[in-house]
């Protein structure tokens, strides 16, 4: 069958068009009235520099790496994991943990939250939702509705997996509530999402052990941000500004500070995620594809050239950074490929027939799973990570 179109090649256009659509502070109208009324706003809302200082990274390469103008070529070597089908159909994206999984059937209109002991919880969408994100780690599970008509806050019902007690609902009426839409990532004991606090676009961080929101870095008027990432090393978001094409930035949010991300050409970042001793980062080479990116990573041994990957797919799951590739020759493979800095860069997974390519891995925290669509047919398949 002809491959589907990619699920998430829209997120892109979102990201462009964000501050026409309430991913932006204020300049353009928010989607949502509701603000965080109890919360300071943040003193630091300076816009990320446009370009990167010589003096924020490293100049002289190193026995492994380059230097952010001269990055090192890394050639991949093949690590294929042990991928079993997951069982349902391929229309039903599943995201499995270790003992859990979250399925959200083809219209996004249900997702059922499975976990030892207590069987299956359903989260269903109204007449008016669907279900915009789900999230999965060892300990949680949440599931974003998002508006249809795009008017009303999020809802993100956060499941805890070992305690039902400790389950709750984000909205446009908690203390630091939801907007419609906006980045959501989960990881490390906590979730962030988008807020807005006084006009102004923000970013929010819950605590859920406790489940407490902070209100954090807040963008300056007519920019957005979108593409949350968050490992154990810290979180980080891409700011973009109104610009035609904008000008995006790839940075680490920590509390009300944002930090760039040291070595990123100006203006061209798609997606990034810290790493224990540096960071990954996606580019978009041609401002007019922006469905292909390329990925670099910087390490204590210097800058590295992870070659071309799909926008949007970079992902964090068990101690390393995993991203997409379309084929690279006429009837090639699409490819899942994994980097970490004592690993180097793998190949984990190769797609079978032509004209394929991958969704963006879906992490649950131990293991990781992949939707591929070719011509040979389609295939949803998951690995233990251990």
């Amino acid at each position: 069958m002809a491959p589907r179109r990619r699920r998430y090649a829209a997120a892109g256009a979102v990201l462009l068009v964000g501050l026409a659509t309430g991913g932006c502070s204020a300049g353009s109208p928010a989607r949502t009235s509701a603000a965080a009324e109890h919360s300071t706003p943040p003193s630091d809302t300076t816009s990320p520099t446009r370009s990167t200082s010589p003096s924020a990274a490293p100049t002289t390469p190193s026995q492994d790496g380059g230097t952010p103008a001269d990055p090192a070529p890394l050639t991949a070597t093949t690590h294929l994991l042990d991928w079993q089908p997951v069982p349902g159909p391929v229309s039903t994206a599943v995201t499995r943990g270790d003992h859990s999984s979250v399925a959200v059937d083809e219209d996004g209109t249900a997702a059922r939250i499975t976990r030892p002991g207590a069987g299956t919880t359903t989260v269903r969408a109204d007449a008016r939702e669907r279900i915009s994100d789900t999230l999965l780690d060892g300990d949680w599970a949440v599931v974003v509705l998002q508006d249809r008509q795009e008017v009303r806050p999020s809802v993100a019902r956060v499941v805890n997996l070992a305690d039902d007690q400790q389950s709750f609902t984000l909205d446009g009426r908690s203390d630091i509530p939801t907007v419609n839409g906006g980045t959501w990532a989960l990881g490390d004991g906590h979730l962030l999402h988008a807020t807005v606090d006084h006009g102004r676009y923000c970013v929010a961080t819950v605590d859920l052990g406790v489940a407490t929101s902070t209100l954090g870095w807040c963008a300056p008027p007519r920019h957005g941000f979108n593409a949350g990432r968050i490992t154990p090393y810290g979180d980080s978001v891409l700011t973009f500004d109104d610009g035609r094409p904008s000008c995006r930035t790839v940075a680490r949010v920590d509390g009300t500070r944002l930090e760039p991300f040291p070595g990123v050409p100006e203006c061209s970042a798609w997606e990034g995620l810290l790493t224990g001793d540096g960071a990954v980062w996606a580019v978009i080479p041609r401002e007019q594809q922006v469905e292909e990116s390329h990925v670099y990573a910087r390490s204590e041994h210097g800058y590295v050239d992870l070659g071309p990957a799909v926008s949007g797919s970079l992902t964090w799951c068990a101690g390393a950074a995993w991203f997409a590739r379309d084929p690279q020759t006429d009837g090639g493979p699409a490819a899942l490929l994994r980097w970490s800095a004592a690993d180097g860069l793998q190949v984990a997974y190769r797609s079978h027939g032509a004209h394929a390519f991958l969704e963006a891995p879906r992490c649950g925290g131990s293991a990781i799973t992949v939707t591929a669509r070719s011509s040979a047919g389609d295939e949803q398949v998951s690995a233990d990570l251990g």
